[in-house]
Order: structure tokens, then sequence, then C-alpha cells
């Protein structure tokens, strides 16, 4: 009977010291795997705290290059992610900062960041007008979570959106897990608030009648007021 020790998988841990050797060996195949495996929750990271799609992504983009040049910093201390996810948020934060600095020089008008979001990815049987109605939801979430101060947002994106754990969470963002939790809390609040108001202006126009359909059925029913009229005559 093989020993248990024998047949057990490779955890994550030794996953990830894997890699980091090929990188920091020059196997770039190595690196790919790296960035096509954690893009998706590290841009939803950059996303959420610039606010920005362009910007998010050069941020990913910079803070791999940054990666690659110092992988051989990698311990395995913690998991890859975390680390990953810290060099994100530190070029993240930088350009925030910069971006403040040229802000109190000179005044910039910000354009809408929103101006072109993609519609959501949807399946072969979804109809045209479904697959327009999710990008519009998906529009409407995206620009509530902008509205979101950022120390909330950045948590609500990991916790929620990436469904991290609280103690993955904390790591990522270095702040104590009862904060994670407490931000968490706070954010689902004020996002069910701003959402709760936008559907109460919506409410206001539910099955608008006016204009052309209006005018249509009050043809119509003179029309047949007058038919109505001519018969009795």
């Amino acid at each position: 009977m093989m020993d248990s020790a024998q047949t057990s998988l490779p955890s994550a841990a030794d996953d990830d010291l894997s890699i980091v050797r090929r990188i920091a060996a020059g196997d770039r195949a190595a690196f790919e795997l790296l960035m096509r495996r954690h893009n998706r929750r590290l841009y939803r990271l950059a996303r959420a705290t610039l606010r920005n799609d362009a910007e998010a992504e050069d941020a990913l983009q910079d803070a791999y290059m940054s990666a690659y040049r110092s992988i051989g910093q990698f311990r395995g201390d913690a998991a890859l992610l975390t680390w990953l996810s810290r060099l994100v948020l530190n070029e993240c934060f930088g350009r925030l900062r910069r971006e403040t600095r040229r802000q109190n020089v000179f005044p910039i008008v910000d354009l809408n960041p929103h101006a072109d979001v993609d519609a959501m990815s949807a399946n072969d049987s979804d109809s045209p007008d479904k697959a327009a109605a999710r990008a519009e939801v998906r529009a409407l979430l995206e620009r509530k979570l902008d509205e979101l101060p950022e120390a909330f947002r950045v948590v609500f994106v990991l916790r929620s959106v990436e469904e991290m754990s609280v103690e993955e969470t904390a790591q990522c963002l270095d702040i104590p897990e009862a904060t994670v939790r407490s931000r968490h809390f706070r954010a689902k609040g004020l996002l069910r608030e701003s959402l709760a108001r936008e559907i109460d202006l919506a409410e206001r126009d539910v099955f608008e009648f006016g204009g052309a359909q209006c005018d249509r059925v009050v043809a119509r029913v003179l029309q047949a007021v007058g038919e109505g009229d001519g018969a009795r005559t």
C-alpha cells in the first residue's frame, strides 16, 4: 500500500513555488500561465480601485512587469495571488497619488469613464434583447460600485465578486479580518441603498404611456366613436 503522502496532490503553495522557480529561470510560458491564471481577479481589483477600464489595464500590466522583475523575492510566505494583489494595489495607489498631485496643479475635466462598457457575454441561446438587458444591469451595478468609497469598493469586489475569503482579503489588503467584515457589511448596505433609490426613480416610469401610443389609442377611440355615431344616425 502506497503512503498517503506519496499519493497526495501538490498543494497550491507547491504549485505557486514551482511556477515562480520556472519564471525565475526564464521560462516565459510559466509567466504566461501565471498571468492567465490570475488575470481576472487582479484586473477586477485594479478596476475597483481606479474606476477606469483603461487605467486598470495599464496598472495591471505595470504590476506584472514589476512581478516579473522581482519574482525572485517571492518566498511563499503568502499565496502567490496575495503577493500579486499587493503589487497591483501598490501600482494603483501610486497612480492615484500621481493623479491627485496633477489635479492640484492643473484642473482636469473628468471625462466619462463608462462611455464604452462592453456587453456581458451571453449564451448562444440568449436573444439580443436579453443580452442588452443584462448589459444595462451590469452597467448600473458598475456605476453604483464606482460611487462607493474606495475602501468599501475594493473589499466588496474581493469578497462578493471574486468570492475571496475574509482571510484572503485581509492578507491582500494588509488589514485586520474584522475590518474586512465591517467594510464588506457597510459596502453591501450602501450598495443596496443606492440601488433602491435607482429603482424608486425607475418605478415612476414603469409602463410609461404617452407620445405615439397615446395618440394612437385616442385616434382609434375617436374613430370608433365617430363610426358608432354615424351608425346611429
